[in-house]
């Protein structure tokens, strides 16, 4: 009989974005593989990939975003109850709301073997701590210590996480804590591709949040187009639910006076990356920056924060530059040492291909996580 493995994400793009490899390596090891998800059964695209491959969907109970307790704790009934349903030997889950009622819920439901990826600390852990953000990141410290005591497998993304973690004594005692590369990108999905022969162009690939550093680059923009006006800068992402999302008007300002280009959410980033010279994220904590590993396998320069996450994925000086966090005449220097060398553009962003398929592959990332997982076949 197959074992069963349950991928919980708060995210159905996720599960083809970041970690269909690493679902299709689990069906490799002989598994039949579910994937749950908010809204996952209604997202056609995600959906479609899933089932193509063999896997079995199924909806999350929750709202990524949402903050009402009750909700969270029904779901967390309701997980059980497709726990037990399922039967599955292996859980893994990631991202917060996955983590902890995932794991309770699996731990409830006596799953064998519960695994736990902190992709990054969020808005629960992140910004100044007082009022609303206060209340939710006590409660969210205590059910993620709840939570990862009942796993056997803790996975991080970077080691600052980790040692917040530590720090705020959330690790429990005897659980294996392993640190991977992020969730690694597909070195040939994302190929190494030619510059473009247009005006040199920088890009910044992010949910529209302000802890991303969204402001802090179009401040830049505005800095850098009072000196070289033909200077483009385009921002593709989504608004989003998170109480920290930018609200629409602003972004719609920015584009009005002339500063960037917004292009939205888009299914496939690909062709703009290909279209820039210089990749940029300010963000002010990540776990390790997908959008980044993404640039940096098509070959491109990339300039981002000195932060937990972040720093992992810049050699400063040799595949782009590394800026402090906040900082908006830093990050406009950047873009100008680019835009004043253009010989930079081509040497770092060729390093940066180097960087990804040596360190960031994801079929290596993901046979690492199998073997901590000890279902790597020998």
């Amino acid at each position: 009989m197959l074992k069963k493995a349950f991928i919980l994400a708060s995210s159905s793009s996720s599960l083809v974005n970041f970690r269909g490899q690493l679902l299709l390596d689990l069906i490799q090891q002989g598994y039949e593989v579910h994937a749950c998800a908010p809204g996952l059964l209604e997202d056609k695209h995600a959906f479609d990939w899933l089932i193509a491959q063999g896997i079995i969907c199924h909806n999350a109970p929750f709202n990524r975003a949402g903050l009402n307790p009750f909700h969270d704790i029904r779901a967390f009934f309701q997980l059980k109850k497709l726990f037990c349903k399922v039967k599955p030997q292996l859980f893994l889950a990631y991202t917060i709301k996955p983590v902890i009622w995932g794991t309770l819920a699996a731990a409830r439901a006596k799953v064998d073997t519960r695994v736990a990826l902190i992709t990054g600390l969020g808005y629960a852990f992140t910004g100044t701590p007082s009022g609303k953000r206060r209340i939710i990141q006590f409660i969210a410290r205590k059910l993620y210590a709840a939570a990862l005591k009942r796993s056997h497998i803790i996975f991080f993304q970077n080691s600052d996480d980790k040692s917040g973690f530590n720090r705020l004594k959330l690790l429990p005692e005897g659980v294996p804590v392993h640190i991977v590369n992020g969730s690694g990108v597909d070195i040939h999905k994302f190929p190494d591709t030619p510059l473009p022969a247009a005006s040199l162009s920088f890009l910044l690939i992010a949910r529209m949040l302000g802890d991303k550093g969204i402001r802090e680059f179009v401040d830049a923009a505005r800095i850098v187009k009072g000196k070289y006006p033909h200077i483009s800068f385009h921002i593709v992402g989504g608004l989003d639910s998170n109480p920290d999302s930018l609200p629409q008007y602003e972004v719609e300002a920015w584009c009005n006076e002339g500063l960037i280009e917004w292009h939205g959410h888009q299914a496939d980033v690909r062709p703009f990356i290909q279209a820039c010279h210089v990749f940029v994220l300010p963000s002010y904590r990540e776990g390790t920056p997908r959008s980044v590993l993404e640039a940096m396998a098509m070959g491109r320069a990339i300039i981002t924060t000195d932060a937990p996450g972040c720093r992992e994925t810049v050699v400063d000086g040799d595949n782009g530059f590394l800026i402090p966090v906040k900082a908006v005449e830093p990050l406009a220097h950047a873009m100008n040492t680019f835009i004043e060398n253009p010989e930079l553009v081509e040497t770092m962003g060729a390093r940066s291909r180097t960087i990804a398929v040596e360190k960031y592959d994801v079929r290596k990332v993901n046979s690492g996580m199998l073997s901590f997982m000890g279902v790597l076949k020998k």
